[in-house]
């Protein structure tokens, strides 16, 4: 062999100190394609029959604050019937903006009514909503 000189005891090949980022790109992307694909098969367009639910009810703090939306669209806040526009300042006095505040609508209710309780709700400052359903007894 012409042009090489024979191996000495320092011509062993050269380790590379690199983490090879490769497969962990290929994995990353395929993760990218599945969430992808399955994003939009986990919203659905299905009519529904709410408001009945099948887990336990959560903890209720002592005095809850109860907002109720009834059939004809009024508001009534711990049983008495309230005007909407009188609904911020009814809230302010009897809860902070940090509380909960547990939504009761009928079943009847439109829900475009029930997500303009909703942003009153927000006007005023209170984002922690709760909304209530009845608890489902079985079949």
């Amino acid at each position: 062999m012409v042009g090489q000189l024979p191996p000495g005891p320092d011509d062993d090949p050269v380790e590379a100190h690199e983490i090879n980022v490769t497969p962990f790109i290929d994995v990353m992307l395929v993760l990218l394609i599945i969430f992808m694909v399955a994003a939009p098969l986990s919203t659905s367009d299905v009519p529904l029959t709410l408001p009945s639910t099948s887990t336990p009810p959560a903890q209720r703090p002592e005095e809850p604050v109860v907002l109720s939306l009834q059939r004809d669209l009024t508001l009534s806040l711990g049983g008495e019937a309230i005007p909407r526009a009188a609904l911020a300042a009814q809230l302010t006095a009897r809860a902070r903006p940090e509380d909960r505040i547990y939504l009761r609508a009928d079943a009847a209710v439109p829900y475009g009514a029930l997500m303009a309780v909703m942003n009153l709700l927000r006007e005023a400052g209170f984002v922690q909503v709760a909304l209530v359903a009845q608890e489902d007894t079985g079949p």
